[in-house]
């Protein structure tokens, strides 16, 4: 599965990073705790998180994550877009919070 399936699944929106909506995804990973996602994500899954700043962007691009989920609506900082776009790592917005987003993504995967 893609990064662009799970967009229009999911009924996310791409806010930055298009060039990496082909992105394969392996899994998903839940936490706002940026050292546990440094320490145990996975390359190719999808991180879901509340977490707006541009150290987002650092973690996801050393750990080759597929995409980033924004939870709540909430929007990144100027920095995480500049970055997002400079990585190819979409950042994508769900309405919904986490535990809801983190339960479609599980089923959809």
């Amino acid at each position: 599965m893609k990064v662009s399936d799970i967009i229009n699944s999911l009924d996310l929106e791409l806010l930055c990073g298009q060039s990496g909506i082909e992105n394969e995804i392996t899994g998903g990973y839940v936490s706002d705790l940026l050292s546990d996602v440094m320490g145990n994500a996975k390359e190719g899954q999808v991180w879901i998180t509340l977490q707006t700043h541009k150290n987002v962007m650092a973690i996801a691009s050393l750990k080759d994550l597929a995409a980033v989920i924004l939870v709540k609506g909430f929007n990144p900082d100027e920095d995480t877009v500049k970055q997002s776009n400079q990585e190819g790592v979409p950042i994508l917005r769900a309405k919904e919070n986490t535990f809801e987003i983190a339960g479609k993504l599980f089923q959809l995967l």
